[in-house]
């Protein structure tokens, strides 16, 4: 199948995803608007581009400028987002980019990397996400940004305390700072602060996405994502692989559940206040390995790394509570964790 043909069907399903979940989108309040995104070259940015997108299509007359480090070697991997007349792409590290001219009315920034390797190098990773932080948020100033989403984690929280099944969204539990893997989290608590330093000193509205796990088409089939992992797994290999002992709980939400999300919190989010961003639905690690099988490869062998069950009051968690997001704005896990699942292995297979 030629390059071409793959990027149409893997449009065609992110396209159809979309639809599905676009009655919940009210996006009067983007009319017109110039948007500028970090980190808009990832799974947060294929499904974000291409909400707007379909915006456009629609009529909504927006235009968009993504800050990337290479904008060339993504648009030779992506040729359908070249010569866009509504998007625009700036080459630059977020630590240091140049700001490009011109006014611009919002900020969606999402740029983190969250590879093993980047997490390998806490320090780095940790002046990424804060020196970043300001320096976007300084750009937001310069030029003559209202209102910002920042994009967090649930990371902030820290590890999930013992008997408490959801995560809420006003909970003051925090990372362990004497510890190096909190720096992820850690910086992006400091992300958060500045985001209110900045609407306090220079009345930039912000509002916090913090987000906890996904999936979907451009999720990444190798890296820390068992989700990912569980449906390389089911397409390419012999087996579908568990490691540890398969008891920890996590939730899935889509990735165009998500765009949907990601857009209403940016104009509809109360400034100064964060929302849970994910699936309140939990599912362990290892039922999870099994739904795959059973969705994409019905013959396959789930093999547990460590059939010996942790405590069930000590197992791992990392699921969020919704509430402030499904009350006050009307979002929810809509599209179904087997329908995500189908959906991904579609669009994978459109390559092959």
């Amino acid at each position: 199948m030629s390059a071409y043909r793959s990027n149409l069907i893997q449009s065609d399903i992110v396209e159809s995803s979309l639809a599905s979940v676009w009655p919940h989108l009210d996006a009067r309040a983007l009319h017109g608007k110039h948007i500028f995104i970090t980190g808009g070259t990832g799974f947060f940015g294929l499904w974000l581009l291409s909400a707007l997108s379909r915006l456009n299509c629609d009529g909504t007359n927006i235009t968009v400028t993504v800050l990337s480090r290479d904008p060339v070697r993504f648009l030779s991997h992506n040729p359908h987002w070249k010569n866009l007349p509504w998007l625009s792409f700036t080459a630059g590290n977020v630590r240091d980019f140049v700001f490009p001219s011109g006014h611009f009315d919002m900020l969606i920034h999402a740029a983190t990397e969250t590879t093993l390797a980047a997490h390998a190098q806490v320090i780095n990773m940790f002046d990424d996400i804060v020196l970043g932080s300001r320096r976007v948020l300084d750009f937001a100033v310069n030029a003559g940004i209202t209102r910002t989403l920042l994009i967090s984690s649930g990371a902030v929280f820290g590890p999930q305390p013992v008997g408490l099944s959801h995560i809420p969204d006003d909970a003051t539990i925090a990372c362990r700072t004497n510890i190096a893997s909190s720096a992820y989290g850690e910086g992006k608590r400091v992300m958060e602060m500045l985001g209110s330093l900045y609407q306090h000193d220079a009345g930039i509205e912000s509002i916090v996405a913090r987000c906890f796990a996904f999936v979907g088409p451009g999720l990444p089939l190798d890296g820390h994502f068992a989700i990912g992992n569980f449906i390389r797994d089911a397409l390419f290999a012999d087996e579908i692989h568990v490691k540890g002992d398969g008891t920890a709980l996590r939730s899935y939400l889509y990735g165009a559940d998500l765009a949907v999300w990601l857009l209403n919190l940016l104009v509809k989010g109360q400034p100064g206040t964060s929302y849970n961003v994910g699936s309140d639905q939990a599912i362990s690690i290892g039922d999870l390995a099994f739904l795959v099988r059973d969705v994409l490869a019905p013959n396959k062998v789930v093999q547990i790394q460590n059939r010996l069950l942790e405590n069930e009051r000590a197992r791992n968690r990392y699921v969020p509570a919704i509430e402030r997001a499904k009350t006050g704005l009307g979002l929810n896990a809509w599209t179904s964790l087997e329908e995500s699942l189908c959906q991904s292995a579609s669009f994978i297979r459109a390559v092959e």
